[in-house]
């Protein structure tokens, strides 16, 4: 265990205090006095509280977040001054990564190492962007007239930010620092089930200093919180990343205010493995593509398509080493897979499995719910394989967002490449093969936005992170990320000031 279970519970705060939001540079609870609990997925119990919010909340923040951009001068404040707060929040979220990580943890189920990966990456999220927000944005055209013609960038205004459940801190640092750094203001909302370590963000934010109504906090539910703030006539862009049924209303609810959108959504990403690829590699990341995260991950290698003349030997050597994977809760250290989020998300994974069954698919292990010993009071699903599947199966076609992965067979390139392509998603992918020019073929067919090359997970916050087809719009990350959040203005200026001539009387 890592040092105790005692000593690990210890970053939670007393189960009567019911943690506010972050409005306007102050803390408060909602004006309904209503309270959600927040359930640690390992073992069902709850481990805290936040206020839920209103519609009364949500407008108190956009309010002061369109204050903050338009009459306190956020929006004008000098990028060197930007980047120094992000530097901060930065520095303040190094000081306390292990206790983040360790909140993370206990409110998102995930294995303790992946929750100190992702305190890192947020700490450079910041980093990063603090750093582009005072490197060069502009442009300047040669034009056939006496102008000089410019481009400049502009921040947006009052930006909506709504996180999913998987990766909370991550996911809201990456936003909000790309937003901030280029000027904007935030509102954001985590996700009802793990709205904790950004609750401790929020808490350094307010220790730096950033100005009030800069960056807002608010819970509560998306039919509630969300919805208002997708429809709030100041909000000038939504930053989303979660469903893709759910990216889709939001497209057609942003409509009625043509606001930016910007959605990161879901995945069925194929992992192709050729017959001349290493071996032991490409077991080892098909197996990892999946069960890391408990494949809830938008990204993960959900189809393994793999060359027929390997099925006899790969498959038999990969449902050994899947039956093997060390279940459990993320703060011990010998735990290789952790809980489901909720309950009702575990029964909807198990749903599929049995979805599966009925298509007439083989089930080469796992597909059950843990429900002896200390795991049977959490979330723990063994880590499934399906064979013998066909490009229509639902198992196939929809993301099931849990440990369950389904084997395609090809023989020829030309049929990776289709099967690979035959779903409405087109978030990430990855090609397994020894061939350097193979791997750049395929690579370059492939209808997806984050691919891997005899590799697959790594990502890193200088490249952007978008998807093809139904898996997104906009993206975050990178440069792209930070353009996200600008306008570009073009300014044209007259080199001779003189009439223009045009009218004769």
């Amino acid at each position: 265990m890592l040092n105790t279970v005692a000593h690990n519970m210890s970053v939670l705060r007393d189960k009567d205090t019911v943690e506010g939001m972050y409005i306007d540079g102050e803390w408060k609870v909602s004006a309904s006095n209503n309270k959600r609990e927040v359930i640690n997925p390992a073992t069902n119990e709850v481990i805290g509280s936040v206020t839920e919010g209103t519609i009364e909340e949500v407008n108190q923040a956009v309010i002061a977040a369109k204050d903050a951009f338009y009459k306190n001068g956020w929006k004008s404040t000098y990028a060197r001054t930007r980047a120094d707060y992000l530097l901060q929040i930065a520095s303040k979220l190094e000081e306390r990564k292990d206790e983040i990580a360790m909140l993370e943890t206990l409110n998102n189920g995930k294995i303790y190492d992946d929750s100190i990966t992702d305190v890192e990456d947020a700490i450079n999220q910041f980093q990063y962007y603090a750093g582009l927000a005072t490197k060069p944005h502009g442009q300047t055209y040669e034009v056939p007239d006496e102008i000089q013609a410019m481009v400049i960038r502009e921040p947006i205004g009052v930006v909506a930010i709504i996180v999913p459940w998987n990766y909370p801190l991550v996911m809201a640092a990456q936003k909000m620092s790309a937003a901030l750094a280029a000027g904007c203001t935030v509102v954001v909302k985590p996700s009802t089930q793990t709205p904790l370590t950004l609750i401790r963000l929020f808490e350094i934010i307010d220790e730096v200093g950033l100005p009030n109504g800069v960056a807002n906090l608010v819970h509560g539910s998306g039919s509630v919180v969300g919805n208002e703030l997708i429809n709030h006539p100041d909000v000038e862009k939504i930053s989303f990343t979660g469903g893709t049924s759910t990216g889709k209303q939001i497209m057609k609810d942003a409509a009625n205010t043509l606001k930016k959108v910007g959605l990161e959504l879901g995945g069925k990403s194929p992992n192709i493995v050729f017959a001349d690829a290493d071996f032991e590699t490409a077991v080892d990341y098909a197996l990892l593509g999946i069960f890391a995260g408990q494949g809830q991950v938008c990204s993960a290698g959900s189809r393994l398509l793999l060359e027929k003349s390997i099925y006899d030997k790969f498959v038999p050597e990969l449902v050994s080493r899947a039956k093997k994977i060390k279940l459990g809760p993320g703060w011990d250290d010998t735990t290789e897979m952790g809980p489901l989020i909720s309950i009702s998300h575990m029964e909807n994974v198990l749903n599929y499995v049995e979805i599966g069954k009925e298509e007439g698919a083989e089930l080469l292990c796992g597909g059950k719910q843990v429900t002896e010993g200390d795991l049977a009071k959490g979330n723990f699903v063994e880590p499934t394989i399906f064979t013998n599947t066909t490009p229509d199966m639902r198992i196939v076609q929809e993301e099931i967002f849990g440990p369950v992965l389904v084997i395609q067979v090809f023989e020829t390139e030309e049929e990776a490449i289709e099967l690979a392509n035959g779903t409405d998603f087109g978030l990430a992918a990855a090609v397994f093969t020894n061939d350097g020019a193979k791997a750049q073929r395929v690579i370059r067919r492939l209808q997806a936005g984050i691919t891997w090359i005899n590799t697959y997970h790594p990502t890193f916050n200088e490249a952007p992170w978008s998807g093809y087809k139904q898996s997104g719009l906009g993206g975050d990350l990178g440069t792209y990320g930070f353009e996200e959040y600008l306008y570009k203005k073009q300014v044209n200026i007259a080199l001779e000031v003189k009439p223009s001539g045009f009218y004769k009387g």
